[in-house]
């Protein structure tokens, strides 16, 4: 249900994600160290940079990232090319919170700069994720222990938790994590990808970011809260507003969804609070997971 509500925030963040690539184009031959905007002092000389942080949240989206950027102290904001970097701190620990955009390439090209500018401890992949099991409910957490992806790759993130606190915690899960490219939007596709990658839950980034911390020996964790259940079914026409591939377009596919189902503007709204609500829930689990990454 959550997917649903980052559908309605679409158009507006794929605008802005058009002006990211257009500035990124530009700062390309820099190479992705330059990723962050120069700072300078009151006398126009350049400020030391500042200090590298021990661990990157790689977040798609602002809804997903906004509870945990909330959380931080000292927090700045970066227009980085084609990604959103807060940095600050959070438990006493110099972080980054990045929101790269959806989709694997946009999740590759920021975690591959932030690793080049922090070479941090960790990296965190983050954010919502739809459910491939009927044990997984809204609000659940999924901690990978293993990420796939739709065309066989597989990366192990070497995670053994004790099976006596996951079965303690009935809202925490382990499993394997399927990255795919696009939306899953019936019962029967999703279960048929549990059962084809054995899988508990799918996003669209972790596999992209599983293959930066690879190839940058980085190391990874992945942590989703589960937006959608087994059950929760795309409207077709949010499905038809994803498959648009201009501002344009995009539009006139949203014009067209209201048109024809005008409860869909008061559906939003409420799929926002739902929103809201995952994503505190998913800050606090964040939170307590600091202390464990050492």
């Amino acid at each position: 249900m959550i997917l649903r509500w980052l559908v309605a925030n679409f158009v507006q963040q794929q605008a802005k994600q058009h002006l990211y690539e257009m500035v990124a184009d530009a700062a390309r031959g820099a190479g992705p160290a330059a990723g962050r905007d120069s700072q300078v002092d009151e006398d126009g000389q350049p400020l030391p940079p500042p200090p590298a942080a021990e661990v990157v949240f790689v977040f798609a989206s602002a809804v997903e990232a906004n509870g945990l950027v909330d959380t931080l102290t000292e927090a700045v904001r970066t227009q980085c090319p084609g990604f959103v970097e807060h940095a600050g701190y959070l438990a006493g620990r110099r972080v980054a919170v990045l929101e790269t955009g959806i989709g694997d390439r946009a999740a590759r090209h920021a975690t591959g700069a932030a690793i080049a500018m922090h070479q941090p401890q960790w990296i965190v992949s983050t954010g919502f994720a739809g459910a491939l099991s009927s044990t997984l409910r809204r609000g659940h957490i999924v901690m990978a222990d293993r990420i796939v992806q739709a065309t066989g790759q597989s990366f192990d993130l070497g995670m053994r938790m004790d099976q006596a606190s996951v079965d303690a915690s009935p809202s925490l899960h382990v499993g394997t994590l399927l990255t795919v490219d696009r939306l899953i939007r019936t019962r029967r596709e999703k279960e048929r990808l549990a059962a084809e990658f054995e899988a508990i839950a799918c996003d669209m980034e972790t596999g992209a970011v599983a293959e930066v911390c690879q190839e940058t020996k980085t190391r990874l964790i992945s942590v989703r809260l589960v937006s959608d259940a087994l059950d929760d079914e795309l409207p077709r026409e949010m499905e038809r507003l994803l498959e648009q591939k201009t501002i344009a377009s995009k539009l006139g596919a949203v014009a067209g969804a209201i048109a024809k189902r005008p409860s869909s503007v008061k559906d939003m709204w409420k799929l926002q609070e739902q929103a809201l609500v995952a994503t505190d829930r998913l800050a606090r689990f964040l939170n307590s997971l600091m202390g464990q990454l050492q």
